[in-house]
């Protein structure tokens, strides 16, 4: 009895440790996404401001 109470802890430590390291990676992974679009999006506000284009669309002009 002892020995089944101590696989089962030993297995259910185990899956928290995978279940943890997948949710961690895909997190990670999502954080980066954000980041990485973020700096796009920012990039391209930028050159969109320096280049000056004129744009029918555009309030100010």
């Amino acid at each position: 009895m002892f020995w089944k109470i101590v696989g089962a802890l030993i297995v259910a430590w185990v899956a928290f440790m995978v279940l943890g390291s997948v949710i961690g990676f895909v997190f990670k992974a999502i954080l980066w996404i954000g980041v990485i679009g973020a700096v796009l999006f920012i990039g391209a506000a930028g050159y969109r401001a320096v280049t000056g284009k004129k744009d029918p669309r555009r309030i100010n002009q």
